[in-house]
């Protein structure tokens, strides 16, 4: 007999993501993605002349909520995204509907202020999100970085196989939160 639970999870369950990203998610579904968002060419990635597994890869969106451009930032590794960040110059409401979400999805979680920024995240497994922004005159200059522990972890043992490491190893999102 199988139990089947309805209603949405609870926020420790919920899997990571931001306008539909996510963290260690394929290079080919987050390019499709950047397409739906108003990106008709997609990702553009330069491959690293030190370590050919390694992508940077960038494009420029439309939030869905209201059309504002934003700027997408990856780090790929083997063809899994290992940082992937959001940015933009958002209006408090805007900003607003990027963080309730956030807190809605994944549970309170008190920010934190080091000089002018200030910053809001989230540890599930070996996967972060991380909310950061400073107030600038008449907008807010916002990210959300989606990070993926197993994958940063795999290009770090280095090697031309690309495996994906679980866990064991040396943490990468635990490393990013100290």
């Amino acid at each position: 007999m199988a139990l089947c639970a309805s209603g949405p999870l609870p926020a420790q369950l919920q899997p990571l993501e931001f306008l539909g990203f996510r963290p260690g998610a394929t290079v080919a579904a987050t390019d499709a993605l950047v397409r739906r968002l108003g990106a008709p060419r997609g990702l553009r990635c330069d491959r690293s002349t030190a370590d050919p597994r390694v992508r940077d890869c960038k494009a420029t969106i439309a939030d869905p909520v209201d059309g504002t451009l934003l700027r997408v930032w990856l780090a790929a590794v083997d063809s899994l995204t290992g940082i992937v960040t959001v940015s933009g110059d958002l209006s408090g409401g805007q900003f607003e509907h990027w963080r309730a979400p956030l807190e809605t999805a994944y549970g309170q979680s008190g920010a934190r202020v080091q000089g002018t920024q200030w910053m809001m995240q989230w540890i599930r497994g070996r996967q972060m999100i991380r909310l950061t922004w400073r107030a600038r005159p008449g907008r807010i200059e916002a990210s959300v970085s989606l990070v993926d522990g197993p994958v940063l972890d795999g290009w770090q043992l280095g090697g031309s196989t690309g495996r994906r490491v679980s866990g064991s190893g040396s943490d990468s999102v635990n490393h990013l939160t100290r």
